[in-house]
């Protein structure tokens, strides 16, 4: 068993990063805009405070050089890469699909779909297997005033997955299974939103709980 802290849109709001760090995950993802427009240098401070495996990724409201902030913290960044720890292989994509707001960490749907295509290049198939992206896939937790947001390509890629963790959209909160793969947008986490998601030793065996501390 291993319990994942999902932790998503904290837009440099950290007051509740102890709260959060009270349900005493085995590791901490965080799904992208860990600042408001920046700026990046107190996310170090923030990451520092988490003191097991934590994997995070840009948002579309993080400036290009969180990616660095990242790197200088004791997490890792994942945007565009993989790891695999035991039975659980991650794949990482920061930023999102355009967005009506220009927003600094935003990729076309092609950029979206070669990042993924490269990194899943050296992804290999595991027990667990789970995709970190800030934007959920498209008509996946992705309504905004009755019109899908999402990604195309992140949808297209989700099939190769048994766990989506997103989030982007904050009145989105919830878990949507969708042809076999559990998407989760834990609610942004300025808002004391989050989830712990329980992975079991056989695969799908994923139980996920949304919490507010």
């Amino acid at each position: 068993m291993m319990k994942v802290l999902l932790l998503t849109d904290l837009h440099g709001q950290y007051g509740k990063m102890g709260s959060f760090l009270d349900l005493k995950p085995d590791m901490v993802f965080i799904a992208g805009d860990l600042t408001d427009m920046g700026p990046c240098e107190p996310v170090i401070e923030m990451l520092d405070e988490i003191e097991v495996p934590c994997f995070a990724i840009p948002g579309n409201c993080d400036p290009k050089e969180i990616l660095n902030t990242i790197e200088y913290s004791g997490a890792v960044s994942l945007h565009g890469a993989s790891i695999d720890i035991g039975k659980v292989s991650i794949v990482g994509i920061g930023g999102s699909n355009p967005t009506p707001f220009d927003t600094p960490f935003e990729l076309n749907e092609e950029e979206i779909d070669n990042i993924l295509n490269v990194t899943e290049k050296r992804f290999k198939s595991n027990i667990h297997n789970i995709l970190l992206c800030h934007a959920p896939p498209y008509d996946t937790l992705d309504d905004v005033d009755g019109k899908k947001v999402g990604s195309s390509s992140l949808r297209e890629h989700m099939k190769k997955y048994d766990l989506v963790c997103c989030g982007h959209i904050h009145d989105q909160q919830g878990v949507k299974e969708v042809d076999g793969t559990i998407v989760v947008n834990p609610g942004p986490a300025f808002e004391g939103k989050c989830a712990l998601i329980t992975l079991g030793d056989e695969p799908k065996e994923i139980r996920v709980e949304l919490l507010t501390v």
